[in-house]
């Protein structure tokens, strides 16, 4: 299927780690290539656990990716243009629903087993490693009586974030800022703290290295491919499956 060119740009909204970055040298330089040619036809949104301080290198490195549009960083909580300008309207309700509470949510989750504090302060997110075999779920029922919400994945990584914030409600706020059509939008993601951005109602894809409990907790539903190539080959796996002609 062609589409005209005054039709409105594709969003391709992706995770970056086992997702947009993972594949071989080759196949990426392929792939990034690709996307610079495309970007008349093309909004490239990033979605990710990063920080922007470790995303912006990336356009820069010996195998260097195409800068984005906007970058939600963060496992959702910090939202850039391509520039590292900060989105205000979203930041701030964002910050609103945060209200400070780093320090909060250290003292309500001292002691409690099977978590361990990263290193490094975010400005609107606390986030834990976890031991799968030592975690509560009376922790996780604290957490959210406190009026957080929890995102895990990869049966490590732990965040206590501000309720209703993650990857996918962010990235829906960001297109109705941005009056971006929803049949124009399409997900990739691999890890569990993907589930609400593919689960944001856009079509999706769940790329073929994704976590067995991102693919059991999305199920089946129309919106949803699950392809069964890694990394960015599942991209543009899913591209063709959704009879989108950019790779």
């Amino acid at each position: 299927m062609v589409f005209a060119t005054t039709a409105p740009r594709w969003v391709l909204a992706t995770d970056l780690d086992g997702t947009f970055l993972h594949g071989s040298q080759a196949d990426r330089t392929a792939f990034y290539q690709r996307i610079e040619q495309q970007r008349d036809r093309l909004i490239l949104v990033f979605v990710t656990g990063r920080h922007w301080e470790l995303i912006e290198p990336l356009w820069s490195g010996d195998c260097p990716v195409p800068q984005p549009d906007f970058v939600i960083g963060d496992v959702g909580t910090t939202v850039y243009d391509g520039q590292g300008r900060l989105i205000e309207t979203i930041q701030t309700e964002i910050a609103s629903r945060w209200n400070c509470a780093n320090d909060r949510v250290k003292r309500l989750l001292v002691g409690e087993p099977g978590l361990s504090l990263q290193r490094g302060e975010f400005a609107y997110r606390v986030s834990y490693d976890y031991d799968p075999q030592l975690l509560r779920q009376a922790t996780l029922n604290l957490i959210q009586a406190a009026g957080f919400d929890v995102i895990m994945s990869a049966d490590r990584y732990l965040d206590v974030m501000p309720k209703g914030v993650a990857k996918g409600s962010t990235l829906q706020r960001l297109a109705k800022l941005e009056r971006w059509p929803g049949d124009r939008i399409i997900t990739a993601g691999d890890s569990l703290n993907d589930l609400n951005l593919l689960a944001a109602g856009y079509r999706a894809i769940a790329v073929g290295n994704s976590e067995p409990k991102l693919l059991a907790a999305l199920g089946d539903r129309p919106t949803l491919y699950r392809s069964p190539y890694p990394g960015l080959l599942g991209i543009m796996d899913g591209f063709r499956h959704w009879q989108v002609d950019l790779f």
